[in-house]
């Protein structure tokens, strides 16, 4: 098994799971054991992000000792799904979005890095997800029909509350499209330890002062069950175009992060 899937609303209570692994960590426990599951006659590795019943929340999530057992398993490819706001007038709820850029606003908040002691790691960070997987992803889109919106940045807060109005003006203004509370530092993590990482955002509602409504958890989950066969579709086809060597830039980053 070299394909792990990280699943949060909505999606970690779309299938029936299976076999399951526990682990521990240097960095605590995961946030849920180890799904082992199928997809035709690849398995896959799923992670509960927020734990059963959907019990912990993002800025609780132990995002170090979710990736480094992926890393402990043999993982070296992840998909990462997240339910998202939308910041964007023409990126409306229910899409489907394939992004390409982060900004974080969690630093700080957040253990975000592997390499706190003796070792300091710069890694390099320009290209967030892994292009192949990307190109996998948007390739498998457009061979089945499936409408995904190609890039998008997604900016991502501590949480756990809801943002204002003032705030998704200014997250607005400096470039971003989507919102969530859970993409850093798991992506960023993945790639300290050369795991190639992509993502897939469902966009569940407008955000604050965009929408002309209250925003609501219940919006969250229902658009996600909305999407869910779309998504697990997706990935499912997309993992089958993937080549069994990795030829792309994440698994050799380490060779020129450090002095």
């Amino acid at each position: 098994m070299k394909i792990g899937i990280i699943g949060g609303s909505g999606l970690s209570e779309s299938e029936a799971k299976k076999e399951a692994i526990t682990i521990k960590t240097p960095y605590g426990e995961p946030s849920s054991p180890y799904e082992i599951e199928k997809f035709d006659n690849v398995e896959v590795l799923f992670l509960r992000r927020h734990g059963h019943k959907h019990s912990i929340p993002p800025h609780k999530v132990n995002y170090r000792a979710n990736i480094y057992g992926f890393k402990h398993l043999g993982i070296e490819r992840i998909i990462g799904v997240f339910a998202t706001g939308s910041l964007n007038e023409n990126i409306l709820p229910g899409s489907i979005i394939i992004p390409d850029q982060i900004i974080d606003f969690t630093q700080g908040m957040r253990a975000h890095t592997f390499y706190e002691d003796k070792k300091v790691i710069h890694i390099d960070f320009t290209e967030p997800f892994c292009i192949t997987m990307r190109n996998s992803l948007l390739e498998t889109a457009r061979r089945l029909g499936i409408n995904v919106v190609p890039k998008a940045t997604y900016i991502c807060v501590n949480g756990p509350r809801l943002e204002t109005a003032a705030e998704i003006k200014f997250y607005k203004n400096i470039g971003s499209d989507i919102i969530g509370m859970t993409l850093m530092p798991e992506v960023s993590l993945a790639r300290e330890v050369e795991i190639c990482y992509a993502a897939i955002a469902v966009v569940s509602n407008f955000a604050a002062g965009i929408s002309k409504k209250p925003l609501t958890v219940k919006e969250v989950v229902e658009t996600m069950k909305n999407s869910i066969n779309t998504v697990n579709l997706l990935i499912k086809e997309s993992i089958k175009n993937l080549p069994e060597e990795r030829n792309c830039p994440c698994k050799d980053v380490l060779k020129n992060a450090s002095f």
